[in-house]
């Protein structure tokens, strides 16, 4: 009778763990954008890479991606859980990007550079 009742709590507990997590993962917003601006800095070379991911409900229409010193061409549809992965010309100064959508977003994002760790390729 013990072993039912502690087993019944563990299997509730687990359950409201799932059903959170499940939760959170839902977009809540009608449109959202996703942008993770990456600069990785080596010895001999720098690359950076920008994602973008619509976290939206709707799709986004007329993603435009500013690297300063220029564009890239429009993204003309980014439906609701698509990404896409852009390179950033060598040229572009790896301070910030500028991602703007329809309806009415427009972020501002610093480029974040991955940590370095002793012994690991690049460091």
């Amino acid at each position: 009778m013990r072993l039912l009742f502690i087993s019944l709590i563990a299997a509730g507990i687990i359950a409201s763990a799932l059903i959170a997590i499940m939760a959170s993962a839902i977009p809540t917003k009608d449109y959202e954008l996703s942008v993770d601006a990456l600069k990785d800095e080596q010895s001999l070379f720098t690359t950076g890479r920008v994602v973008l991911k619509n976290i939206g409900r709707l799709p986004l229409t007329n993603v435009l991606v500013d690297y300063g010193s220029e564009k890239e061409p429009a993204i003309p549809i980014l439906k609701p859980g698509e990404s896409v992965t852009l390179s950033p010309p060598e040229s572009a100064q790896l301070d910030t990007v500028t991602v703007s959508a329809d309806p009415n977003i427009k972020i501002v994002q610093p480029y974040r550079s991955p940590l370095k760790l002793p012994g690991m390729i690049g460091s």
